[in-house]
């Protein structure tokens, strides 16, 4: 691997402030390009992962008592040192995660965003004072920090959703333990390398590898825990809550998504295009906010299937490495068979497929497709496809596109696409979703709280409500004081 600092590359966990090299126990990571071996991160065991979490506790006293100001300081560092290893992190993303370079350099400057707010947030926990009710009372509500938190993170964006989790918990003055993904462990201790450099005291972070469900349940049982943020399936996230609620851990869950993308035949078509294009292909059409269902107007329905296919033709499938790749693999053969077996189903069930680019042999590639045809009984109008497949569903009416987009038990993301800016109030209004996009496909922005409802799970991350996830409300009453 072409990096610039092979300190980087740790194979290692990162458990109370000392490295823990690979064993004899070691799980390989393999580039899901070419099944090149990218190395090996340790199985912990039991016992290390709970003498984290006591390091995580034995720390929280220390670090809650710096400042905003201090706290602040390290992670201004920290977003530092990400950018000024831009190139070496990016490196490591696409060797085990897949993505194009140009992707993966695009990730870790969001990384690095988060870092750099939550670092100015750290100093703006406000509290409240409050007209008291009687005479002679003075009353204040204060934040603290809650405490020993853990955070669970997916292999889709493996740097961006640690510091989009860690960030803001190091900034109220909570300690983190960190799980990555099996898949996409070395971005994760590659961030932790920089935090250490960046002076991140011993124990305020740990990076846990090894066996999920372990870990898991380890964190869940844990009484010196009090939160745990996830974003992975609606089935992990639900058999967290469940096993979290013996110890009544705060929770932040961002689950599965079934996102509707809505063209009016009143829509700029060259602007929806690339609106879908961006938000459908992006990381292969691996992203939790990833458009999954398209919904056009019938009188703009032919015209921006066209130009959608168009578009589609532009892109290149390949190795993240190559030159002009836009389009990287699935993230493992897996993957590549559901999104098969989707397609499948809705060609057999009369939808028409597209293959407008074709994808090298060998890897975990799948070649964009634009299916057209597509009914709402449909599989794939029901099931999160985390492909680059384009599902277009024709409708007429505004009640109609309405209610087909809202019948999914999740609801994350939405897009919509009208000139017509009451239509475009109206349906923000109607639609049951945590993030919409009107005549915007890409919107995820550190500023901006993201997270779903209903079964696409609930908390918000980044933003200032991003903080607020870490923090507890203290109501303070003195009496007396008149």
């Amino acid at each position: 691997m072409k990096l610039k600092d092979p300190g980087l590359l740790r194979e290692a966990a990162f458990v109370a402030g000392a490295w823990r090299p690979v064993r004899n126990d070691g799980a390989t990571v393999s580039n899901p390009a070419n099944g090149e071996r990218v190395g090996e991160q340790p199985m912990l065991a039991l016992a290390e992962v709970e003498q984290a979490i006591e390091s995580a506790h034995a720390a929280f006293g220390a670090w809650r008592e710096h400042t905003g100001k201090e706290r602040a300081a390290v992670l201004r560092r920290w977003a530092d040192l990400v950018m000024a290893n831009a190139d070496d992190l990016a490196w490591i993303m696409t060797a085990e995660q897949g993505k194009p370079l140009a992707e993966a350099r695009g990730e870790i400057a969001y990384a690095a965003s988060f870092l750099e707010w939550f670092g100015e947030e750290a100093k703006r926990g406000y509290g409240h004072t409050i007209p008291e009710p009687r005479r002679g009372q003075r009353i204040k509500v204060i934040k603290e920090p809650l405490g020993v938190c853990a955070a669970i993170t997916p292999w889709n964006f493996p740097s961006a959703m640690v510091t989009r989790k860690v960030a803001p918990a190091i900034a109220a003055g909570c300690t983190v333990l960190l799980k990555p993904a099996p898949q996409t462990p070395f971005s994760a201790l590659a961030l932790c390398v920089l935090a250490e450099r960046a002076g991140l005291p011993q124990g305020v972070l740990s990076v846990l590898t090894g066996e999920a469900r372990m870990i898991g349940e380890a964190f869940c049982e844990s009484h010196l825990i009090r939160k745990i943020s996830f974003t992975g399936s609606t089935a992990v996230g639900k058999s967290l809550m469940a096993n979290a609620a013996g110890t009544l851990k705060k929770l932040s869950l961002e689950l599965g998504g079934n996102a509707p993308f809505i063209v009016f035949d009143d829509a700029d078509v060259e602007a929806a295009v690339a609106g879908a294009k961006a938000s459908k292909f992006r990381n292969a059409g691996q992203t939790c906010v990833c458009v999954n269902r398209f919904f056009v107007q019938r009188g703009i329905h032919d015209a921006f299937v066209a130009r959608l296919k168009a578009a589609v033709a532009d892109l290149r499938v390949g190795d993240g490495y190559a030159e002009g790749t836009t389009i990287g693999p699935l993230v493992n053969h897996a993957a590549v068979e559901k999104v098969e077996r989707l397609v499948m189903q809705a060609i057999d069930a009369g939808a028409t497929a597209d293959l407008v680019v074709r994808a090298p042999a060998g890897g975990s590639f799948y070649a964009p497709t634009v299916l057209t045809g597509v009914q709402p009984s449909m599989q794939i109008s029901r099931e999160e496809i985390f492909g680059p497949v384009a599902a277009i569903t024709r409708f007429d009416t505004e009640d109609e596109v309405i209610r087909l987009a809202n019948a999914t038990r999740y609801g994350l993301a939405a897009y919509v696409y009208t000139q017509n800016m009451r239509r475009g109030h109206r349906i923000e209004r109607e639609l049951e979703y945590g993030i919409i996009g009107v005549n915007e496909g890409l919107i995820s922005t550190e500023v901006a709280p993201f997270g779903g409802v209903k079964e696409s799970g609930f908390g918000k991350e980044g933003s200032f409500y991003g903080l607020d996830e870490y923090l507890d409300s203290k109501y303070i009453c003195h009496g007396g004081v008149a």
